[in-house]
Parts: C-alpha cells; structure tokens; sequence
C-alpha cells in the first residue's frame, strides 16, 4: 500500500477523498487543513503520495509543494483545486507536482488521477 496525506482546508473535501482513496492501494496515514500542519505530518508520517489543494491559510498549496518536494523530490503530489485556470496548475507543477484535478470532482476522475500519478510505483 502507498501512504497517502490529504491537505485541503474543507473537512468536507478531505473526507470525501478519505472515502474514495479506499481502493486497495492508498492508505490515509494523515490529514492536514493547511501547509504548515501538512509539512509537520509529513515529517512524522513520510508519506509517497499527497493529495493538495491550492486555497489555504497560513501556507498555500503552490508553496507547501515545493516545500515537500525539497524534503522528498520522489513525492507524488496530486494538485486538486478548484482554481481552475491554467496558471494555477502549471506553477504548482513546475514546483514539483506531478498532476491537476479539478473541483468538483468524481469518485473515477479522482481515482484514475491517483493510479495515474503512481503509475510504476511498487505498492
């Protein structure tokens, strides 16, 4: 199983990809409602992938990426906002994520995003 961290300032969001991210491939280790308590978790729990969004107090998404990245640049990040402007996505990918989702999102958009993400990763 990969471990999973969910950083998104909605309780609704992070449990919504909580519920989805059960496939039999992730394993939630942690759940952060901004980018400091996420590089904290990250810390503590190492996980390989990271589900992020953009919006959030006290550390944005675009910086909490490259934050992680400069901790473990084999991190797969999962950008999942609903700032759906291009812009948004393509800096967060040149600081290190390796995918965008927007919001809303279904349970197969998100879970295809995901496999996608650690496709060749050994589970």
């Amino acid at each position: 199983m990969l471990k999973l961290m969910i950083v998104d300032d909605s309780n609704i969001i992070r449990r919504k990809i909580q519920r989805e991210c059960d496939l039999g491939v992730f394993e939630v280790v942690a759940s952060a409602k901004n980018g400091e308590e996420a590089i904290s978790l990250f810390e503590q729990f190492k996980p390989q992938v990271v589900t992020m969004d953009i919006t959030m107090p006290k550390m944005d998404g675009i910086e909490c990426v490259s934050e992680l990245i400069k901790r473990d640049p084999s991190l797969r990040i999962l950008v999942v906002s609903a700032l759906s402007d291009i812009a948004t996505g393509i800096e967060a990918l040149e600081c290190g994520a390796r995918g965008f989702l927007c919001k809303p999102f279904t349970e197969k958009e998100l879970s295809d995003a995901l496999l996608k993400l650690t496709e060749g990763q050994h589970v």
